[in-house]
């Protein structure tokens, strides 16, 4: 039967041996398919390209535009062609993956099939459809692509990060930030453990939820700002609509009326010059917010300014929005067809403008009234109708904001006490003061959307991520603390344990998740096998961590990949002849070999990779590294420590029974083997091994040489593990 049966389909949520980002990895067997290329399935080509015609854009090993193209017209097997439709699904949905593989296992038919996974439910729902649209294309059978793309935008939408959010990411990303999405909403952690800083859309672990509160006071606002001479519009608190039209008069027309606590410009009723328009507003202003506030009108346009850590950001301006009459149409075919016919206007956090719904939204109907309309009268061709006043604030004008303008703002965000804020001016030209022109601040936002800065229906996209970003980690701060992952075939456990001792010994709050459990500064917490992604991402997310040692084996690498991005020290023990995991592929040392080195991979250009110089695998490494090497092994005279030390490099071995540490010809004794508990009194050589990688880790680290000393002399690992009753020991522990 010809067929692509998914086998197996795994997360893996961090780096792993195909690439350093989160993927999906599906195991198909394409069984009769195997002896059917792309090239002799009558029509498939055409079919496949007609329904995905961007697939031309995938350059795949040929390296330019065309290349996958060209290699079903050679020839090319499903499970390739299941990455690249998958990839593409997801990038016609909005979520571009941009990394895919396709490898062939030791098993007749059997692939493994690797892309990208920014959102794991997404990527796995386009890993089903792209199964389904490759099997219709090769049976000549109708697929809907279009419905399908939709579906899966859909998703997008609900399921990732929204635009704003995602913008403060992918800055973070830039400067190699790592991030941890917290829940299936927009909060985020930026950074690891004692380092880290959260966000919540545009709000900051810094935002005050007492700022937040005065924010959405609109009187509470005006009277500070006032206090501190910030120009507003005059105005007081009303209470009833009799109570509103007092306050007009008083103020003197025409007077803007909103309630004092809604958002997003909900129930704002602008430039009102009769009773009757005040006493509206006010019963639908009531309706949208606690209470009701009247004040002066300020003539101009609206802006936002968005200012992040006391500086301005952006700036954009609103302008009125009006429809064309045309003697045949109504004034709500005309929004339709004038207004809401716009590309950039729709309900999804993507679109910069927002569509015009006159059946919800009293303001508009209240302004058709005031010239005479209603929204199903037709007026006369080339009669201009307003339809608000004031439309979506997204003219890019962050070049023109006078100095004073933007100090006025910033002196608004800082008296309220945000660090992130949305600061609403009204002004008729924003590069001249405001007292010029009588202009004044109305409103300061908390939690401003982004979006309008990102995709301005006018101008210049501004780079507000970036600069909330550098608001919170200003220099060459990284959000990072120093990370170990130690693998191996043999003596992670207590190699891990002894470096998070040390680590300790040092000052540092360390965290340490291992085969024997949860530690967090030598307590255990758990007491299971915690040497997997929900061990170290526990670790992660602990805000008093200070350091981070994390055990990872074969198996965590294979299924889940690695909890963290980068590591300070990359630690890899040795690799034994017979090691393998039939279970995933992995038949041999040599496979293994390469399912290991994703520890090394991860080492961060700054950082060291620690390897066994008696393990031919292991040693290999060393070129994989970004970073620096030490290399450790019984022996000074190892060919690859010999080589290494005369690069004026690291390493560390023993000599007549001393432990020693040298960089090219500079050596230092660190201790003898004989007075270390875990090598004296005939422990077995590998304990020595252990011992070393774990001096050489924290070596690393820049630890000193005496601390060093110190631990281990006093180190036995039934301080962390007892023992429950007398045991073989076991190489592996």
């Amino acid at each position: 039967m010809k067929n692509i049966e998914f086998l197996r389909i795994t997360s893996l949520r961090g780096p792993n041996i195909w690439t350093y980002r989160s993927a999906l990895e599906a195991w198909i067997d394409i069984g009769e398919l195997e002896d059917c290329p792309s090239n002799v399935i009558p029509g498939f080509n055409q079919r496949l390209t007609s329904w995905l015609p961007s697939l031309i854009e995938h350059r795949c090993s040929y390296g330019e535009r065309g290349g996958f193209v060209q290699r079903l017209q050679d020839g090319t097997w499903p499970g390739h062609i299941l990455e690249h439709v998958t990839l593409e699904l997801q990038n016609l949905a909005g979520l571009p993956g941009g990394f895919g593989k396709a490898r062939e296992t030791s098993k007749r038919g059997v692939y493994k099939v690797v892309v990208r996974a920014r959102h794991e439910q997404v990527t796995r729902a386009a890993l089903y459809a792209a199964r389904d649209l490759v099997m219709a294309a090769i049976e000549d059978r109708p697929f809907d692509v279009p419905a399908h793309i939709e579906t899966l935008r859909g998703m997008v939408d609900s399921l990732c990060l929204g635009p704003s959010t995602a913008c403060i990411v992918e800055a973070a990303d830039q400067r190699r930030i790592p991030s941890l999405r917290l829940s299936a909403g927009n909060l985020v952690q930026l950074g690891h453990g004692a380092r880290q800083r959260r966000i919540w859309t545009a709000e900051t672990d810094q935002t005050s939820a007492i700022a937040e509160s005065i924010s959405r006071d609109k009187d509470l606002t005006k009277s500070l700002l006032q206090a501190c001479g910030v120009p507003i519009p005059e105005g007081r608190l009303v209470d009833s609509a009799e109570d509103a039209w007092l306050a007009a008069e008083d103020i003197g027309l025409p007077v803007v009326v909103k309630p004092t606590d809604a958002n997003h410009g909900r129930g704002v009723f602008i430039d009102l010059n009769t009773r009757t328009e005040v006493e509206t507003a006010y019963a639908v202003a009531l309706e949208e917010g606690s209470s009701v506030i009247v004040e002066r009108f300020v003539r101009g346009n609206e802006h936002r300014l968005l200012i992040v850590g006391g500086k301005l950001a952006a700036a954009t301006r609103g302008e009125p929005l009006s429809v064309t009459g045309d003697g045949k149409s109504t004034i709500r075919q005309l929004i339709d067809s004038q207004l809401n016919s716009d590309p950039r206007r729709g309900d999804l956090e993507e679109h910069p403008l927002n569509p015009i719904l006159l059946d919800q939204e009293p303001i508009i109907r209240m302004e058709l009234e005031r010239q005479g309309f209603l929204p199903d009268a037709i007026p006369d061709a080339g009669k201009t109708v307003l339809i608000q006043r004031t439309g979506n604030v997204s003219i890019d004008v962050t070049a023109k904001v006078h100095p004073s303008v933007a100090a006025a703002a910033a002196l608004a965000a800082r008296i309220i006490g945000l660090d992130i804020a949305g600061v609403d001016l009204v002004a008729e030209d924003i590069s001249q003061p405001l007292e010029k022109q009588r202009g004044a601040i109305v409103e300061v936002n908390a939690g401003p959307g982004l979006l309008m800065h990102l995709k301005p229906a006018e101008g210049e996209p501004q780079p507000v991520g970036e600069a909330i970003i550098n608001h919170l980690f200003s220099g060459e701060e990284n959000g990072r603390i120093p990370i170990v992952g130690v693998a191996g075939t043999h003596g992670k456990t207590v190699v891990s344990h002894l470096i998070a001792r040390l680590l300790n010994l040092n000052g540092q709050h360390t965290g340490l998740a291992c085969s024997d459990g949860l530690y967090f500064n030598n307590q255990q917490v758990e007491k299971n096998n915690c040497a997997d992604w929900t061990g170290a991402h526990r670790v992660l997310l602990n805000r008093a961590v200070e350091a981070a040692v994390f055990e990872n084996g074969g198996t965590t690498i294979l299924s889940e990949g690695l909890a963290y991005d980068r590591c300070q020290v990359g630690v890899v023990t040795n690799i034994a002849a017979n090691d393998q995991l039939p279970e995933y592929y992995i038949d041999d040392a040599e496979q293994m070999a390469k399912v290991l080195r994703t520890q090394v991979d991860i080492v961060l250009p700054t950082g060291v990779a620690v390897l066994n110089a008696a393990d031919r695998l292991v040693a290999a490494m060393a070129e994989l590294c970004d970073g620096d090497v030490i290399f450790f092994g019984m022996e000074q005279t190892l060919p690859v420590i010999v080589d290494h030390l005369a690069q004026d490099k690291r390493a560390v071995f023993v000599r007549e029974g001393q432990i020693i540490l040298s960089k090219g010809s500079r050596e230092v004794m660190l201790a003898r083997v004989a007075t270390i508990p875990l090598t004296a009194d005939g422990q077995p050589t590998f304990q020595t091994e252990n011992v070393l990688a774990a001096v050489a880790a924290t070596w690393a680290l820049g630890i000193s040489v005496d601390l060093i000393r110190a631990c281990i002399e006093t180190f036995n690992m039934e301080q962390v593990v007892p023992k429950t009753k007398p045991k073989k020991q076991n190489r592996s522990n």
